[in-house]
């Protein structure tokens, strides 16, 4: 063979093997497992016996259990998890397919993101369920998820299952959020102001009564009261308006000391109870307010009684802190603001 030719194959054989780097192409150890398919064959039969999820990325780790209830936040005390994210989750494990093998070399997993889950520098994420026994039933540690510009195509990711080192491109959508606030259903109740007919607060020494005069929200009690501000005033009949939490736990586990209480009844006799809590948490920025957090106890018979107080019962929600004022105010937080009087206009010069 010529010199020359044997330079070309030299230079072609390089430029393979930077091909294959460069799009992820295996370097190093062969995979047994043929392209096409499932990652864990058979798994849809045995998720009857599912009970725990444990997803690890940078350090957290965020464990989903089934209760008597369905499943919830282990670290929110069973806190149910939004239900379609969670089938998202079980229903991407038993789909999720091995089309394409990628590297074998593990210098290349961070590149496609699929490297260790427990540093806290990296980007991985590993999903592990296991059943009622503590089997695993399916472990694999995702990666970065490719683009697909075309229209009615699977996603695709990246994944490992750990213990090899064998990279794939993957079809199937696996959630791999470790931050419980995705996994929440944050939203607690939705009562317009309108079913609101009256509004009881108690706070320390003070005792306002709301109610509807003509139709106008006003303060009742005490009957001498200076002028207050009317968007306060109103405040204090939507406080469930698309109520949400930004944070929850047991009702016995909840921060803070007791500020208050709130009762409003609505236009369905039902009544709905609110006691406030306030809480200076040390880890906070030295300007951030409280947090504010409230439990719940709803008295009726209605259906939508019924459910909210089902949904509410044993829990302690954080709202946000802003929400103290229309919760549970002092007279003074309601007065109006009093108007600068303008100032006498100068004499006209002779």
């Amino acid at each position: 063979m010529k010199p020359r030719t044997t330079l070309v194959l030299v230079v072609l054989a390089v430029l393979v093997g930077l091909a294959a780097w460069r799009f992820g192409g295996s370097t190093g150890e062969e995979t047994h497992t043929a392209a096409g398919t499932l990652a864990f064959p058979g798994l849809e039969s045995r998720l009857a016996s599912a009970s725990r999820v444990d997803i690890a990325s940078k350090g957290a780790t965020l464990i989903l259990t089934r209760g008597p209830k369905g499943w919830g936040l282990a670290d929110r005390g069973g806190y149910l998890v939004r239900q379609d994210k969670l089938r998202e989750l079980l229903t991407g494990l038993t789909e999720v397919r091995l089309t394409e093998p990628r590297t074998s070399n593990p210098a290349e997993f961070a590149r496609l993101g699929v490297d260790d889950p427990k540093s806290p520098t990296g980007t991985a994420a590993e999903v592990t369920l296991r059943d009622d026994k503590g089997t695993v039933l399916a472990q694999l540690i995702v990666g970065h998820r490719r683009v697909r510009p075309q229209a009615d195509v699977p996603d695709t990711v990246y994944v490992r299952r750990p213990g090899e080192n064998q990279a794939w491109l993957a079809e199937g959508s696996l959630p791999d959020e470790v931050d419980p606030q995705m996994w929440i259903d944050r939203a607690i109740a939705n009562i317009p102001a309108a079913s609101v007919t009256g509004v009881e607060v108690e706070r320390g020494s003070e005792h306002l009564v709301f109610a509807r005069t003509d139709g106008k929200a006003a303060m009742v009690a005490p009957a001498e009261h200076p002028a207050l501000d009317q968007y306060s005033v109103d405040a204090m009949f939507r406080p469930l308006e698309n109520l949400t939490l930004d944070d929850v736990r047991p009702a016995d586990q909840r921060p803070g000391e007791k500020l208050g209480t709130t009762r409003l009844t609505l236009t369905d006799g039902s009544a709905i109870t609110l006691t406030v809590y306030g809480y200076t948490n040390p880890q906070a920025k030295p300007d951030t307010p409280p947090e504010v957090w409230v439990t719940f106890d709803v008295a009726g018979e209605t259906p939508q009684a019924k459910a909210l107080a089902e949904h509410t019962a044993g829990w302690a929600y954080q709202l946000g802190g802003w929400m103290e004022k229309s919760l549970v105010p002092l007279m003074g937080a309601l007065k109006a603001e009093e108007k600068t009087p303008a100032p006498a206009a100068a004499p006209a010069k002779p």
